[in-house]
């Protein structure tokens, strides 16, 4: 059996204030901003960040920074890793069914890559 190649395309995190934490994104490590997206009013707020990071905004979260909400995870196969999933026990999350909440609770996003995009990724040395 051929497994599928796969990366993880963002890291969403849930922090309280979503402002603050662009600027140290923008004004410390000089990365822009991918996309953003506001709720209804505005707020609360969901933007990525260029280098694989999702910022959700949760004004309501007490704890310490950084609370992970979900990994997206990019792949070459889509159908084949959600019946994979959900034979080795991963459950559908109401978002749809390439939202996945694994045994123990951490939620996945699934995402069909492009052609040749994983192979690519996979390709790159972060060390080099």
């Amino acid at each position: 059996m051929t497994l599928p190649r796969a990366y993880v395309e963002h890291v969403a995190i849930r922090v309280p204030d979503v402002d603050r934490h662009v600027d140290f994104f923008r004004q410390v490590l000089g990365l822009g901003i991918r996309d953003e997206q506001a709720a209804e009013g505005g707020r609360p707020r969901q933007v990525w960040v260029l280098g694989s990071v999702q910022l959700i905004e949760d004004p309501n979260f007490v704890g310490p920074e950084g609370r992970l909400a979900h990994l997206g995870i990019m792949v070459d196969d889509y159908e084949g890793v959600l019946a994979r999933a959900a034979a080795w026990g991963a459950k559908a999350l109401p978002a749809g069914p390439n939202w996945l909440e694994l045994p123990g609770g951490l939620n996945v996003e699934i995402l069909q890559a492009s052609a040749g995009t994983v192979e690519a990724a996979l390709a790159i040395n972060p060390r080099a």
